[in-house]
């Protein structure tokens, strides 16, 4: 028998899409100067859907992973959700706010980091540039300072702090880039391509920091990469989009059971061989047991295909849809 509560409302988490939609407009000609002429008196347009009615829901707290291919719809979904491009159709809330209304208690809870892109003054040193985002969110001069020393101690970043941001490498600079969007210390965190050119070691710093974050203040996080290794090490829950529509909405871990159709089978075997084996899913049992009659095997493992081969997987199922 079920309960009064089954039949109670869901309760919209801190981010709620709702069918949300993103059209473009956008001009096309064919090349040659008398197509140009052409177009100045009778334009041809087309419509792009970048976002295709998607939904979702996530928690405070959670981390989750935002993945897709250049085009997807990623960060199109995160700029709607930061309030940068209003939606063509659909909702989108973030702790109660509808984002495109840019109201300020919206943004003094949020932030968008992208990788590819400066928000620091670029001859200024970082620690004046972290003094104007205190202007402009108005926080009390003792708990900046404070949040301030905490978040560079975090990144270890106090010889960085005071030169100019020009002079900075890349991962430096994106370090300090961080820092100076969480200063307002925001509840959720909107990350695109944070670790975007950054050498290994600077990855896991990231990585690391964004961890730290989201455990000491319980930050709500979405969060898109290229690298596989961020999502391993942040999300438990990803989100896969293609072609403006959501493909898969689940945990990383049950990802490789609904698409791949493989798992590897790796053996050492007692004369210092090593065989690897892609084999169906169906069939791991067979395989094993049969390897095992066969040799004397000294250690065995059994794993699904690498998180990057099952991503390729779920496009290629969705193209051939």
């Amino acid at each position: 028998m079920r309960t009064a509560a089954a039949y109670a409302p869901r309760v919209p988490g801190v981010v709620h899409v709702s069918h949300l939609t993103k059209v473009f407009r956008v001009p096309e000609r064919e090349g040659g100067m008398t197509a140009a002429l052409r177009s100045l008196f009778k334009r041809q347009w087309r419509e792009v859907r970048a976002v295709d009615d998607i939904s979702f829901d996530i928690e405070a707290g959670e981390v989750v992973g935002f993945l897709g291919p250049n085009g997807a719809g990623k960060t199109t979904t995160l700029k709607m959700l930061s309030g940068l491009l209003y939606p063509t159709s659909g909702d989108g809330h973030v702790l109660g706010h509808v984002p495109s209304k840019r109201e300020r208690d919206y943004l003094r809870r949020m932030t968008l980091v992208m990788g590819n892109r400066n928000q620091l003054q670029w001859d200024l040193p970082a620690l004046d540039s972290f003094e104007l985002n205190r202007a402009i969110y108005r926080l009390p001069r003792e708990d900046f300072r404070r949040t301030r020393d905490e978040l560079i101690d975090l990144l270890d970043i106090g010889d960085l702090v005071r030169k100019p941001v020009r002079q900075l490498s890349l991962g430096e600079r994106m370090k300090v880039e961080v820092v100076g969007s969480l200063l307002h210390l925001p509840q959720v965190l909107f990350l695109d391509e944070p670790t975007i050119g950054l050498d290994v070691t600077m990855q896991r710093r990231l990585r690391a920091f964004v961890a730290e974050y989201n455990e000491r203040y319980g930050a709500t996080v979405l969060l898109t990469s290229h690298y596989m290794a961020d999502v391993e090490a942040l999300c438990k829950r990803v989100i896969v989009i293609h072609h403006g529509r959501i493909l898969f909405d689940g945990q990383l871990d049950d990802l490789a059971d609904s698409f791949s159709t493989t798992k590897t089978i790796e053996a050492l075997l007692e004369d210092g061989e090593r065989v690897s084996l892609s084999v169906p899913r169906a069939e791991i049992s067979q395989a094993t047991a049969k390897l095992l009659a066969e040799h004397d095997v000294l250690d065995l493992t059994i794993e699904d295909p690498p998180i990057e081969d099952v991503i390729e997987q779920v496009f290629a199922t969705e193209a051939t849809a």
